[in-house]
């Protein structure tokens, strides 16, 4: 039961459960005790082998200078993305991205099964300026890893953090971790309180801005961006799905 005194700015004065006042003016008046999770439930993120930049290439097809390929376009504060095209540089036979356009690279890494396995394509949306990555163990629906950047070598340190800690959100930048939300419960809950959780998140967002993405709700965005019901396009470890077909589709047009 919440006591609420101005329900549209939803402002909670007290919380009760089972007849006991739990919660009033924001603080917390009894104790929880911490839930003692089965040792099935962690170390469940299995990479397989530590990622190197050089997983994140993205080989051109054979003497091309520009490639044309699909791109993930994040809606911001909905669900569904947009099947974008963009004209990419290729650089040593590698596709590069495009930050000045907001292209920027997205990777999907098998993290049930330890195959090493990397899906790798692009995204645009999150607006990222600065050399950067992000990834999260929290991926709908099938909760493999998704790491998003500017940058491979940074893209690697996240993925490999997210190995070392059981899961969870981190933000690396030219090599140095900004942020971390460890969940180390199936790779998609924390086992801490939820006020720590709620401060490493902010800390996390506050990162996220600093490297240039203006996003509403960015971390959700990013979640979301493997979950191959909803139209258009989508990441999955098998590559890039055409959600409105149902179809595997190829990186290049």
């Amino acid at each position: 039961i919440l006591i609420v005194s101005d329900l549209a700015a939803m402002t909670i004065d007290e919380v009760y459960a089972r007849g006991v006042r739990l919660a009033k003016g924001g603080k917390l008046e009894i104790d929880i005790p911490a839930y003692d999770y089965p040792r099935t439930a962690k170390n469940t993120v299995k990479l397989g082998k530590k990622l190197k930049a050089g997983d994140f290439d993205v080989a051109a097809p054979k003497g091309a200078n520009e490639v044309r390929v699909r791109v993930i376009g994040v809606i911001e504060n909905q669900a569904p993305t947009r099947a974008l095209e963009a004209d990419l540089p290729v650089e040593d036979g590698l596709v590069a991205m495009d930050r000045r356009n907001d292209v920027c690279q997205i990777a999907l890494v098998e993290r049930h099964r330890g195959t090493g396995g990397v899906t790798n394509a692009f995204v645009s949306g999150f607006g990222y300026m600065g050399d950067c990555a992000m990834a999260s163990s929290v991926a709908h629906d099938a909760h493999h890893i998704i790491v998003v950047g500017t940058n491979k070598q940074d893209m690697a340190l996240a993925v490999n953090r997210l190995g070392e800690v059981g899961g969870g959100v981190v933000l690396f930048s030219k090599g140095k971790e900004l942020a971390l939300v460890e969940m180390p419960i199936a790779g998609l809950m924390s086992d801490e309180r939820a006020e720590i959780v709620a401060a490493k998140a902010e800390k996390l967002t506050e990162a996220m801005r600093r490297m240039g993405c203006s996003l509403n709700n960015a971390y959700m965005q990013h979640s979301l961006l493997a979950l191959v019901v909803i139209p258009e396009l989508r990441i999955s470890d098998v590559g890039l799905i055409d959600v409105t077909t149902f179809r595997k589709v190829d990186l290049f047009v």
